[in-house]
């Protein structure tokens, strides 16, 4: 059984499925939207060694001819080197604009296929097949696709629909407890950012979530995956609405610069230390009560996941060079660094005016407690 999520953006408009076994039927999905029997897909290593067999053989099943790229694992793989290795094997498979192109594995595979795709032959298409919770959840759905740059996260890019999303509930299964708590990070920031109903499901069902509940998951899948696409639909490519999908980035992305993009600091983990941090700032301001931050950290707490600058186990900077490094954001306008900050659980908003001193402030006070 699967759910479908549709977002409806005209002539982009593509299905989200969700449900356990999607992989297995990768080539009666994906068989619709062909041209010629023949897909390229990109996986990487660890991924590969997980899924990439049962998807040829479902493709196989239908007719459908594969050839695959295999990529290194980690957040190291979306920057330029691989990037370019990954364009040029799509030209030498010989990969037209009406053929697809499917990114098998998380995020990173997916950002970086997705922009691959964006540029190829100026756009073909691709399908998302996101096999961590994080992917499913977030970066397979929106048509967000880039790579990393030394100055910052995610700054080289375009807005590239997939055709078609395949998130397999089952493939959550294989994921390391720290990789599937990681994903949980963008999972309660939908809660956080506009739905607080689904925040108490949260802390009523989190728990038996991550011990790998299927329902619970499908739903937590789903709840998100709708929300996300709303707001999508709303604001394709950030003019407004979209922004408050980054509740919680602003700290992270200066968190994961400060730590090189590294295993020290997964990006999930980074965006739910950076929900906290959104939320205890909007205490500060007096935008909402001093419990809501506590209540916020609790769940996490609850559920095994990093909360605070305290759960990161390298050196960080100083409060001043965060502060710089959160200046690189995608999100600063005219200059001027945007926060999404809370009047309470599903009540946030964007602002620009946030005073420096009490962003400052709050950084040497969590980095003193560490």
């Amino acid at each position: 059984m699967s759910d479908t999520v549709h977002v409806p953006l005209g002539d982009r408009a593509y299905d989200v499925r969700i449900g356990a076994g999607l992989l297995g039927r990768a080539g009666a999905e994906i068989a619709p939207l062909l041209h010629r029997p023949r897909v390229a897909i990109v996986t990487d290593a660890n991924v590969a060694a997980l899924h990439l067999a049962t998807v040829r053989a479902a493709l196989a099943g239908e007719g459908i001819e594969s050839e695959a790229l295999i990529l290194p694992a980690g957040e190291a793989t979306k920057g330029w080197p691989q990037f370019t290795r990954t364009v040029e094997w799509l030209l030498e498979q010989r990969i037209e604009r009406r053929d697809v192109v499917v990114a098998l594995g998380g995020g990173v595979i997916g950002d970086l296929v997705g922009f691959a795709a964006a540029v190829l032959r100026r756009g073909v298409r691709f399908v998302q097949m996101p096999t961590s919770l994080l992917a499913q959840v977030d970066s397979s759905v929106g048509g967000k696709t880039g790579i990393n740059a030394p100055q910052g996260k995610n700054l080289i890019g375009a807005f590239h629909q997939p055709a078609l999303v395949l998130a397999d509930i089952g493939a959550l299964g294989t994921l390391a407890p720290r990789d599937f708590l990681a994903g949980c990070g963008e999972v309660v920031k939908y809660g956080l950012l506009g739905d607080a109903a689904f925040f108490d499901w949260l802390e009523q069902n989190g728990p038996a979530m991550a011990a790998g509940d299927l329902e619970a998951r499908a739903y937590a899948v789903r709840r998100s995956v709708e929300m996300k696409a709303e707001i999508v639909v709303r604001d394709e490519t950030e003019q407004g609405d979209r922004a408050l999908l980054n509740l919680g980035h602003t700290f992270c992305h200066a968190l994961e610069a400060a730590t090189g993009y590294s295993d020290r600091l997964l990006h999930g983990e980074g965006v739910a230390i950076g929900c906290a941090l959104a939320f205890e700032l909007s205490a500060r301001l007096g935008l909402c009560a001093q419990e809501v931050p506590s209540r916020v950290r609790a769940h996490m707490s609850a559920m095994g996941m990093k909360t605070d600058l305290a759960d990161i186990p390298a050196e960080l900077p100083d409060a001043g060079t965060l502060l710089e490094l959160m200046g690189q954001d995608k999100k600063v306008v005219d200059g001027q660094l945007r926060f999404i900050l809370a009047r309470g659980i599903g009540s946030a908003f964007v602002t620009a005016d946030v005073p420096r001193d009490a962003v400052l402030n709050l950084l040497k006070d969590r980095l003193a407690s560490r």
